[in-house]
C-alpha cells in the first residue's frame, strides 16, 4: 500500500507540474490569462476597440502579443479592474472562459503527442523510472563520439564511472596494472587478423584519463520485458551439464582443480539469430560454486542477437535488447547467485572497473570473418592478480580493459572450480514448437573446418603462481549434436583448440 501511495504522489506531483501532462500547464497559463483578461482590455483599450465588432479569434491572438504588457501592470493597478470592464468586455471573457474549459484538451492535443495527453498513469510511471534510471547510468561526458554503427559513446572521467558508484568504491580510483601471467605463448598465422571495434572507424578516440562507455537509450531500455532486469540475464535452473530451459551449448571445460585464469583467441563471425526472443553468443566462462542460487561466475566474449527493422522497439525477455541490432559485440559479465540479483552486462551496474581508453565494452566488433573468405579472431584473458586478488580482463595484444573487485564474489574471491569455452544459442521453438534456425559460430558444422567453422584457439588455464599452463583432462559436450556440435585437437601452432557451431534446425535437427 506504501509503495502504492508513493507511485500515486510521484504521479500526482509530474501532474501538478507540468513534465508528464505537458497541456496542464498550457491550460494553467490559459487560466492565468481568462483571470487577467478584464485588466488587459481596461488597460489596452486601443488593442480591442469597443466600437469595432470583437471576435474570439482577435481577442486571443491580442492577449498572445502582449504576453508582458499586463503582468508587469497589475501589481500597480488593480483598484481599477471592475471600473474600467464594460459588457462587451465580459461578455468576451465570458465566451473565452467557456470555451477554452470545454476545449483545452482538444487545443493541447494539436500541439502535444497524443500518447502524451492520453497514456495510461502506470505508463507515464514507468517512463519516469527509465528516465530516473538513464541518468543514474549515463555519465557527464568529457567527449561524445558518435560511431558508424549508430551508437553514441561517452568519454566518461575514470572516477566517475559506474562502477564507482558501489558503496565499497567511493572515493576509489582505478588500481594500476597487475603481472601478466607468465609463459606458454603461441605463434601467430598469416591466416588469421585480429578483429577490433567498430567505433573506431569514426577516427575520434577518448582522451587519457577517461573511459568510453556506450550510452544507454530510452529505446534500448524500453525493449527490455523489465526495467529491474534490463541488463541481465534471464533467471533459469542451472544444471551441471550447461543444458536446461531453451540454452543449447557446445563447449569444452576442465574442472576438478584450482583455476585462476583462463585464455583463448575467439573466431568472430555474424551469426544469424532468428527471433528477438533469442542470442548466439561466443565466451569464456570462469566458474565457481554450486550449480545453485551461489554459483559466481566471470564471463566475456562475443554476442550476436536478432533486429527486427519493422518492430526495433519489440519487447525481448534475453539479452538483444542490449543492443537493438544484430552486429557481433563485444560483452562481459559477472554474478554472484546464478543471475538471480546480482551482476550485470558490460557497465549497467556498479561492478566492472574500467581502466582503458581504447576499448569499449558493448561495442560492435569488426571486422568480422566470412566464410571461405579471411578469419579474425579476438584474444581474451580473464585472470586473478595475484598481489590483490581481482580478476582482471585482457582484450586482444595486451590491452587491458580493467577488473572486477574481489569483493563482490564469494566462492570466486578465491579461486575458479571449473573453466568452459564454447557456444551457446537461446531455442525458442518459436517456429511452430520444431528447432530454431538461429546458427552458433559460423553456422556450420565443426567437420568444415577453417575458413568454414567457427573456432576456438590456444586454450589455456592460469595456475595458483600466475602461470599459463595447456589444458589437461579436457571435457566435451554438445547437448544437440544434430543441431550444433564440437570437435577438439592440438597442434604446435594453435596449442589446445576446437572447431564448434551449426546451423540450427535442419534435417537431423526437426
Amino acid at each position: 500500500m506504501k509503495k502504492r501511495d508513493e507511485e500515486t504522489e510521484a504521479a500526482e506531483a509530474a501532474e501538478e507540474d507540468g513534465s508528464i501532462f505537458p497541456w496542464r500547464r498550457r491550460q494553467r497559463k490559459t487560466h492565468h490569462l481568462l483571470l487577467r483578461l478584464p485588466l488587459l482590455i481596461s488597460q489596452q483599450d486601443s488593442a480591442i476597440p469597443l466600437h469595432q465588432p470583437t471576435t474570439l479569434a482577435s481577442a486571443i491572438q491580442t492577449i498572445h502579443k502582449q504576453p508582458h504588457s499586463y503582468s508587469s501592470k497589475m501589481a500597480v493597478s488593480p483598484p481599477n479592474l471592475t471600473l474600467s470592464v464594460s459588457l462587451p468586455h465580459i461578455f468576451v471573457a465570458f465566451l473565452l472562459v467557456s470555451l477554452c474549459f470545454s476545449i483545452s484538451p482538444v487545443l493541447s492535443d494539436s500541439s502535444a503527442n497524443s500518447s502524451q495527453t492520453f497514456m495510461p498513469r502506470k505508463e507515464l510511471l514507468k517512463l519516469k523510472r527509465v528516465n530516473d534510471y538513464l541518468k543514474k547510468i549515463n555519465k557527464p561526458a568529457v567527449k561524445t563520439i558518435q560511431s558508424p554503427d549508430g551508437d553514441v559513446f561517452d568519454c566518461v572521467l575514470s572516477h566517475l564511472q559506474p562502477a564507482f558508484d558501489h558503496p565499497l568504491l567511493k572515493g576509489h580510483k582505478p588500481l594500476d596494472p597487475p603481472e601478466r601471467p607468465k609463459g606458454n605463448e603461441t605463434s601467430e598465422t598469416e591466416e588469421i587478423a585480429e578483429s577490433f571495434q567498430q567505433w573506431h572507424d569514426s577516427g575520434e578516440s577518448c582522451p587519457e584519463g577517461t573511459v568510453p562507455i556506450r550510452r544507454t537509450t530510452e529505446k534500448d531500455v524500453l525493449r527490455a520485458n523489465k526495467l529491474r532486469r534490463f541488463g541481465k540475464k534471464p533467471i533459469r535452473h542451472l544444471r551441471r551439464d550447461s543444458s536446461g530451459n531453451g540454452h543449447e551449448h557446445a563447449v569444452v571445460f576442465v574442472n576438478g582443480d584450482q583455476y585462476y585464469g583462463a585464455k583463448a583467441n575467439i573466431n568472430v563471425w555474424a551469426p544469424k539469430v532468428t527471433d528477438p526472443y533469442e542470442f548466439s553468443l561466443s565466451q569464456i566462462w570462469v566458474i565457481s560454486g554450486s550449480f545453485e542460487n551461489d554459483l559466481n561466475t566471470i564471463e566475456a566474449g562475443w554476442q550476436a542477437s536478432s533486429y527486427d527493422p519493422i518492430s526495433p522497439n519489440r519487447v525481448s525477455f534475453v539479452s538483444p535488447e542490449l543492443y537493438g541490432d544484430s552486429y557481433p559485440r563485444f560483452f562481459t559479465y559477472w554474478t554472484t547467485d546464478a543471475y538471480q540479483a546480482t551482476g550485470c552486462y558490460n557497465l549497467l551496474c556498479s561492478g566492472f572497473v574500467q581502466t582503458n581508453n581504447k576499448i569499449a565494452i558493448g561495442a560492435a566488433i569488426s571486422p568480422r570473418s566470412s566464410y571461405r573468405g579471411r578469419q579474425f579472431d579476438i584474444g581474451l584473458m580473464v585472470w586473478k592478480d595475484p598481489k590483490h586478488g581481482h580478476w582482471w580482463l585482457e582484450f586482444g595484444s595486451g590491452l587491458l580493459v580493467g577488473y572486477w573487485p574481489d569483493f563482490l564474489f564469494s566462492h570466486l574471491r578465491s579461486h575458479a572450480s571449473m573453466v568452459q569455452f564454447g557456444g551457446e544459442i537461446v531455442n525458442s521453438r518459436s517456429t511452430g514448437g520444431g528447432h530454431t534456425y538461429t546458427q552458433m559460430g559460423s553456422g556450420h558444422f565443426a567437420d568444415e573446418g577453417f575458413g568454414k567453422s567457427s573456432y576456438f584457439r590456444n586454450l589455456q588455464t592460469v595456475d595458483w603462481d600466475n602461470n599459463l599452463l595447456p589444458l589437461n583432462n579436457l571435457h566435451l559436450l554438445a547437448d544437440h549434436s544434430n543441431c550444433y556440435d564440437i570437435r577438439q585437437g592440438r597442434n604446435g601452432v594453435w596449442g589446445t583448440y576446437f572447431y564448434y557451431g551449426g546451423p540450427g534446425r535442419n534435417i537431423r535437427c526437426p
